[in-house]
């Protein structure tokens, strides 16, 4: 009895990390991809997903309306000037005492929208790659990418679908108990593409539509500060971070 309540100690706290204030909180991570595709800047939405993620890197940072805080952060592009192309990560110590607007600009400073190739999988091996190199494995993983959702890959004949069953999420598997892949900004039809046809046992899918993405600035409160933006924090615990039961196998 003794040893067996010894282990489950020892396993909080491997689970736990220390905040700010000495208090203990749950380990998680979160990853947040930046489509950087001219095709994503032609349909408007880069702007607004820019200054989206900065309010949200800094929410969740802070743990502002009852956000979650994660313990681990990094952010990197979806798009590169060629197909496998590896991907870079900022990590959470170069967010953590940045404003929204400082945010926002180094966003746009880092991520330029340019005419590059939405291409998924090096972005899925690459978090893979970070996950077990910095030790997070078994820990919540919430990966949230800003994009239209269309891979920049030809379709095989007579099967539209083809591009997304060719996404592989199979490194993401078992990383944790716990992994969601949230797409913000698809259309109606590419987010259904990406919940039905995208090959996946384990991980959790949750796409919010651009149509859904254009109401957020209705809920921020342009001059106030972030800690009395309530009714974004709540919208985006609502919309965006809602939290997905597992399907199953697919």
């Amino acid at each position: 009895m003794r040893r067996a309540l010894g282990v489950a100690a020892l396993t909080l706290v491997a689970a736990c990390a220390p905040s700010a204030d000495g208090a203990r909180v749950a380990r998680s991570t979160l990853v947040v991809g930046i489509d950087v595709s001219g095709s994503f800047e032609g349909k408007g939405n880069y702007e607004s997903s820019v200054d989206f993620a900065a309010n949200y890197l800094y929410g969740h940072l802070h743990g502002l309306g009852g956000l979650n805080q994660p313990t681990a952060v990094f952010v990197g592009s979806l798009g590169g000037e060629k197909p496998g192309e590896a991907k870079s990560f900022q990590p959470i110590h170069t967010f953590q005492n940045m404003t929204v607007p400082q945010i926002a600009a180094y966003l746009r400073k880092e991520y330029p929208s340019r005419d590059a190739l939405t291409d998924f999988n090096p972005f899925f091996d690459r978090v893979g790659t970070l996950v077990k190199r910095q030790n997070l494995v078994l820990t919540p993983l919430n990966i949230v990418m800003l994009t239209d959702g269309i891979p920049d890959t030809k379709s095989a004949r007579n099967d539209s679908l083809s591009k997304y069953k060719h996404i592989n999420l199979s490194g993401l598997e078992y990383l944790s108990k716990n992994t969601t892949v949230r797409i913000l900004y698809p259309r109606p039809t590419v987010a259904v593409h990406w919940e039905k046809n995208v090959p996946r046992r384990r991980v959790r899918m949750w796409t919010v539509d651009d149509e859904v993405m254009a109401t957020w600035k209705s809920h921020y409160h342009k001059g106030q500060p972030p800690e009395n933006q309530a009714e974004l924090w709540k919208w985006i615990s609502d919309n965006v971070d809602f939290r997905v039961r597992s399907a199953g196998i697919l």
